[in-house]
């Protein structure tokens, strides 16, 4: 038996020790396209792209899936060889990751040319971020998210702060750099905190105005300059509805891109059962209220927007999987 358990031990540990060096590899190459322009040039002529059209992706409708398709250099030179400018589009491409046989992955942004000529010839469509999130593969939202985050982040960095003079992109999209004032600029995040409140038996989940019908979702904020997260914790909570934090765990962070790209934080927070009175700040939210755990199943098995009473208000639903905050919530539940 000791026999079989050390020769099982063994395989599990090679195949850990393989999968670290492919990731290894995979940073120490997508490093390098970083850093040496000339191999990142080399590496759009045999990459694939991710296309967006004014920072929205390119998506197509097989059956009832939607797909996110990665179009060759080649397919990419036969769609732009119309264009004037056909090199220089392939300039403004920005590097977004690898796979794992070390293909190099870009998106490119072709919003200043037309849009349906596009959509005709690859036979699907430019889809709004917030909606292409939701339907696609697990696997391509995080790439789509970064994509559009950095897109967006060289659009507005073109000129430079202090000289007013532009910025110019290095090819792999990293950094830009202005030559008059030798100030190099790199994409940033904001940190932002998500929370789940509870009182030991229920959870507080809210809305704002601009919410589609029905929804609700933990606490957000953005933090403040010089603050830690359990400051902001404590903070956005007391200042959104009224409540004195007791007690904060951290659970798990993800990429955001909206509104411009974020970086959540989301964690577990604990108030009094005896202090659970809630104060809201109208000015930030729309309701505010406590859910009890029957309420939370049911709400999380809802479609957004896809049951209604019988006076037509639409009963409560949560985000959906991809979301830290459906995490949150379903992380909740399984607590109680």
């Amino acid at each position: 038996m000791a026999a079989v358990y050390q020769a099982l031990h063994s395989r599990v540990s090679s195949l850990v020790c393989r999968l670290h060096s492919t990731y290894v590899r995979k940073m120490r190459y997508l490093n390098q396209l970083k850093e040496n322009d000339s191999l990142c040039r080399q590496a759009q002529t045999s990459g694939t792209f991710y296309l967006f059209h004014n920072l929205s992706p390119f998506l197509q409708k097989v059956g009832k899936k939607y797909l996110v398709p990665q179009l060759s250099a080649a397919e990419m030179k036969r769609i732009l060889e119309k264009s004037q400018e056909a090199e220089q589009w392939m300039e403004k491409s920005v590097l977004i990751g690898c796979s794992d046989e070390h293909t190099p992955q870009f998106a490119l942004d072709l919003g200043a040319l037309d849009k349906s000529v596009i959509e005709s010839e690859l036979q699907g469509s430019f889809t709004d971020l917030r909606k292409a999130l939701f339907v696609v593969d697990g696997k391509d939202s995080p790439l789509l998210a970064s994509a559009q985050s950095l897109l967006r982040w060289h659009d507005s960095h073109q000129y430079c702060s202090r000289s007013g003079q532009p910025t110019q992109k290095n090819p792999a999209g990293s950094k830009r750099v202005c030559h008059a004032s030798g100030v190099t600029y790199y994409p940033q995040m904001s940190p932002v905190v998500i929370t789940l409140v509870s009182d030991g038996s229920r959870c507080l989940l809210a809305r704002q105005p601009s919410f589609p019908q029905g929804m609700y979702t933990a606490l957000s904020g953005f933090c403040d300059m010089g603050e830690n997260v359990e400051e902001t914790v404590r903070r956005e909570v007391a200042e959104e509805v009224g409540l004195e934090v007791e007690l904060l765990r951290y659970s798990a962070s993800q990429h955001w891109p909206f509104p411009s790209s974020s970086l959540m934080i989301a964690c577990h927070a604990l108030v009094g059962a005896q202090r659970a009175e809630i104060s809201m700040d109208s000015v930030e939210l729309e309701e505010a209220r406590w859910f009890g755990l029957e309420e939370v199943v049911e709400g999380l098995k809802r479609e957004p927007g896809s049951s209604k009473r019988d006076d037509g208000s639409i009963l409560p639903w949560f985000p959906p999987k991809q979301a830290v905050a459906h995490q949150l919530i379903h992380e909740w539940v399984q607590q109680q």
